[in-house]
């Protein structure tokens, strides 16, 4: 019974682990922070009933666009790639070498006349290659400012997630913007986004059961063959 307890402890923990691993977060390769607030404006004095009025996140006639720390922008996803790569190669050579000694008169080595001699070599060689890749990812999500750049540029950055049956769907998206390219309604093609970093991840047990084990990872690394 005592050799008992330690497997089932042992068990136990590795159902907190396993619980704990659908529910973590996948790793990301985004821009940091993915949301941030906005920065408080200077307050500037106004008159009662005025139009203008320092409370109001934007005046009256000042442009819609996003371009402060905190703004939001809506990123339309139409990221397609096709890539494609053959290559082959062919290398042969041929050589023949043929010799023969008709007569070896008064001199030694008798015992060698009329011998013939015959050597050949053949190399040859020949390898080929052949990869193609093609990608669709197509959608919509709305990133948050995190920083202006020097120029004006603008950092963005954000996180969609998708909660479904067992587990969560995760649609990351950041890229430096150009306010040239944001339209009226604040919406900018992903195509027109610098340092563009797209993800799509997810986690819950069907995306355990696609990734390999740690120890089958370990002797995969290991293993020379």
């Amino acid at each position: 019974m005592k050799a008992i307890r330690p497997l089932f402890a042992a068990l136990a923990l590795a159902g907190l682990a396993g619980c704990a691993a659908l529910q973590a977060t996948p790793p990301t390769a985004v821009h940091q922070p993915m949301s941030v607030r906005p920065e408080p404006r200077t307050a500037q004095a106004s008159q009662p009933g005025a139009i203008y009025q320092s409370s109001f996140s934007r005046p009256l006639f000042e442009d819609r666009r996003a371009r402060f720390i905190g703004d939001v922008i809506t990123v339309n996803l139409v990221e397609q790639t096709a890539a494609s790569k053959k290559s082959s190669a062919t290398a042969e050579r041929n050589a023949s070498l043929s010799a023969s000694i008709t007569a070896l008169a008064k001199l030694p080595l008798k015992g060698l006349n009329s011998l013939d001699a015959t050597a050949s070599d053949a190399s040859k060689f020949g390898g080929k290659g052949d990869a193609a890749a093609n990608n669709t990812f197509t959608g919509t999500i709305t990133t948050t400012v995190i920083e202006v750049l020097p120029n004006g540029n603008l950092l963005v950055s954000g996180e969609k997630q998708i909660a479904v049956n067992q587990g969560n769907e995760f649609i990351r998206f950041s890229g430096v913007v150009n306010p040239v390219y944001v339209t009226g309604s604040n919406t900018v093609q992903s195509t027109q986004v610098a340092d563009a970093r797209v993800e799509y991840r997810a986690n819950g047990y069907m995306d355990e059961a696609q990734t390999m084990g740690w120890m089958q990872r370990f002797f995969l690394t290991v293993m020379p063959f």
